[in-house]
Order: structure tokens, then C-alpha cells, then sequence
């Protein structure tokens, strides 16, 4: 709005209000007065601007995008740590039990036994918060000494850890909410009701899906991958608290429809074949997520448009998609991944 609010032009417009009779040329007293206040002037538009981006939703950002937001009673939804299922086992790979507050160790990571599932099942919680909890599994040591153990796993997520939610998702709830309003259960509110539960990337709401008073939710992890149970269930005992009196509602998860390319490319100079599969399939992955729940088909056109813009790829012959040349249906379900990358030269 400011741009044009230069030093030059500033600097320019003071010295018009100077009589022409005085020197007024740089270097002269007046010029060198009036240069500071101009130079002060511009780092003040500068500011303005700032605090005119930052005053909308659109273009601001962080603490400030979270002071919007909180205006219509949304809030940041904060990092949350990953809960998974630990197994361990004495001589003779018998199960036994761990007491409880016990810690371990994988990879750069530690976890603390919380509770007891089972006989020699345990939750174990990572100690630091974030999406890094859900990485590891396999064999954990013993930060504490544990009598008889000998061989402790790392196995199945409970609850998906969380990383701190971003502006683009904070951003969209927000839009979600003001466009889109939502009033006494309609399919509007279910769907803001499934984005409040951290982790909850997308959803998609299907109203008497079987009969009056029943509603399906299906939704989809932060990465619009199909989501694991703990967060399916996570999301169904919320909407049990906050749903209209009456309405018989189930939450799934999206199923995957694996999406397989097959094309031969030419490569151009100084790139290798490993380098272009790599960059497609994370550019192929962007492509899958910005659909989801969206489009019922996944076009062929666009995705040679994809294979086309990957940085070292001048052109491309054979393409398939799921072995064909044709567009790949979606059912309603349905949540495109990324499936078998074959490119070759």
C-alpha cells in the first residue's frame, strides 16, 4: 500500500515545500536537515505495511494470526507427545511386566512407561513432543535397570504425536469457520468439529449416510494419509461430547488408493535417474494431498503436468497411471497415496 513511499520520493516531496529561493541542493543545510526526518519517514511506512498485513488473516502470521483467530474462538492447537505400545519379555520370550515411570530408549529418542495394557504391554509416551514420536520402532534399552528384563519393542501407535499446528492449517480452520458456518449439527459443524482434534488433517462429512439421524465422518491424518485408529477414536469420543441429541454419527478413516506411475523420461544434463524420481515423487505427493476429499478422479494430464515441471526432466513418453492412460476414479472414500514410482530412460 506504502510502496511508493520512498526515501527519494519523500526527501523530494519536503524540499517542494521549501521556497526557491533557499539552497536546497544535497549538501546544503536545509537538504541535510530534512534528510533524517525523511529516512526516519520511510522506516515508518515500512511499518505500517507490516502492521497492515498482520491486521488480516490472509497475511499474517504467528502470534498475531493466533490474536485474529482468537477473535472467533480459535486457537493454535499445541504439539502434543506419541503414545505407543511397548512390549517386553524375560527369558524364554515370556512377557513380563515393567514398573511403572520405567524409561527407554531408540534411536534419539526416550519414552516412559505410563500404564499397563496388558501383561508385558505396556503405554509408553516419548518425552518429547511432536510427529519424531511416531517414527521409531523396533528393539529399546533400558534407560532404568529393569530385574529380568531382556528384550523390550517399540510397537504400534496408540496416539499420534503432534507437531505445534502451523498458520497454513490455522489459517484454514479459520477460514473454515468463517465461510462456511456452521449451526446446530449441520455438515459444516462436524467438519470443524473433526479439525479440532490435533493431527486431524482433513475430513469429510456425509450426512444420513444410513438413514435419518446417521452421519459418517471419514478423515485423514496431518500428511492426508489415512488415519490410524488411536486419532479415528480420539475423534469419534470427541464428537460423542459435542453432536446434536439424537444423531447415530461414525468416524472412519479415508481407505488409500495407491496411485502407481510408470514413464519413461529424458533426463537433462547433470541430473541423475535417482535424483528426478526422488524430486516427482515428493512433487506427485504435494499433487495427491492438494486433492483429497476434493476431486473424484485423479487426472492423468495433470500428473504428466507433475512428471513435466520435475527439475531434470525435458520430456516424457509411456506414461501410465495404475498401468493405463486414463483418469483414476475415486470413490468416496478414497484417499490418493503414492504407490510404485517407475521412471525410466
Amino acid at each position: 500500500m506504502y510502496e511508493n513511499m520512498t526515501f527519494e520520493f519523500i526527501l523530494n516531496r519536503m524540499l517542494d515545500r521549501v521556497p526557491g529561493n533557499i539552497d536546497k541542493r544535497e549538501g546544503s543545510v536545509i537538504y541535510d536537515t530534512l534528510a533524517p526526518a525523511a529516512a526516519e519517514l520511510v522506516q515508518m511506512y515500512v511499518e505500517l505495511n507490516i502492521n497492515l498485513n498482520l491486521a488480516f488473516a490472509g497475511t499474517s502470521g504467528g502470534e498475531y494470526l493466533e490474536r485474529r483467530t482468537k477473535e472467533m474462538g480459535i486457537t493454535r492447537q499445541l504439539a502434543t507427545k506419541a503414545r505407543r505400545k511397548g512390549l517386553f519379555y524375560g527369558s524364554g520370550n515370556t512377557p513380563i511386566n515393567i514398573p511403572i515411570g520405567s524409561r527407554f530408549s531408540i534411536e534419539t529418542l526416550n519414552y516412559v512407561a505410563l500404564g499397563k495394557l496388558a501383561e508385558g504391554e505396556y503405554i509408553m509416551e516419548c518425552e518429547i513432543s511432536g510427529t519424531a514420536g511416531n517414527e521409531p520402532s523396533g528393539a529399546m534399552l533400558p534407560i532404568d535397570y529393569v530385574p529380568g528384563l531382556v528384550r523390550g519393542e517399540l510397537a504400534d501407535i496408540l496416539e499420534s504425536g503432534q507437531d505445534e499446528e502451523t498458520d497454513e492449517k490455522l489459517l484454514n480452520r479459520y477460514q473454515l469457520h468463517v465461510r462456511k458456518p456452521s449451526t446446530s449439527g449441520n455438515m459444516y459443524q462436524y467438519r470443524q468439529w473433526a479439525f479440532e482434534i490435533p493431527g486431524v488433517g482433513d475430513a469429510k462429512v456425509f450426512p444420513l449416510w444410513d438413514g435419518p439421524g446417521t452421519v459418517k465422518v471419514v478423515i485423514v491424518d496431518a500428511n492426508k494419509q489415512p488415519a490410524n485408529m488411536g486419532l479415528v477414536e480420539e475423534t469419534a469420543e470427541y464428537i460423542e461430547t459435542v453432536r446434536p441429541i439424537g444423531a447415530n454419527v461414525s468416524v472412519v478413516s479415508g481407505t488409500a488408493k495407491e496411485v502407481d506411475v510408470s514413464a519413461t523420461v529424458e533426463l537433462a544434463a547433470g541430473y541423475t535417474l535417482q535424483s528426478v524420481t526422488d524430486g516427482f515423487t515428493a512433487a506427485l505427493t504435494d499433487y495427491l494431498k492438494s486433492i483429497t476429499f476434493t476431486t473424484a478422479y485423479i487426472s492423468y494430464a495433470k500428473i504428466g503436468t507433475v512428471l513435466l515441471g520435475t527439475p531434470g526432466v525435458l520430456d516424457y513418453s509411456r506414461l501410465t497411471v495404475n498401468n493405463d492412460l486414463v483418469n483414476v476414479e475415486l470413490a468416496d472414500e478414497e484417499v490418493p497415496v503414492s504407490g510404485i514410482i517407475s521412471l525410466g530412460v
